[in-house]
């Protein structure tokens, strides 16, 4: 799910967020608009942080097996 999504899915889901990683709003805004990109390291906290509602492969559509070649690797196997 983009992160765009999932704070449109509830209201307050972003200040939520913004509270639950310490994150500030304004940031969080940008990576959802996609104005920026999320630092992998922001990812790992987020789909955590979302109880996977947003996954580390929907912050970083385009590299995310580059950066977590394990999630690639099961994956294939699951596949």
């Amino acid at each position: 799910m983009h992160l765009s999504d999932f704070f449109a899915q509830e209201h307050g889901a972003q200040a939520k967020l913004a509270k639950a990683t310490g994150i500030p709003a304004p940031l969080l805004s940008q990576w959802a608009s996609e104005d920026r990109p999320v630092p992998p390291v922001r990812c790992v906290e987020i789909e955590r942080a979302t109880g996977g509602a947003v996954t580390r492969r929907d912050l970083r559509p385009k590299d995310w097996r580059e950066i977590w070649p394990e999630l690639a690797d099961a994956a294939e196997q699951a596949a």
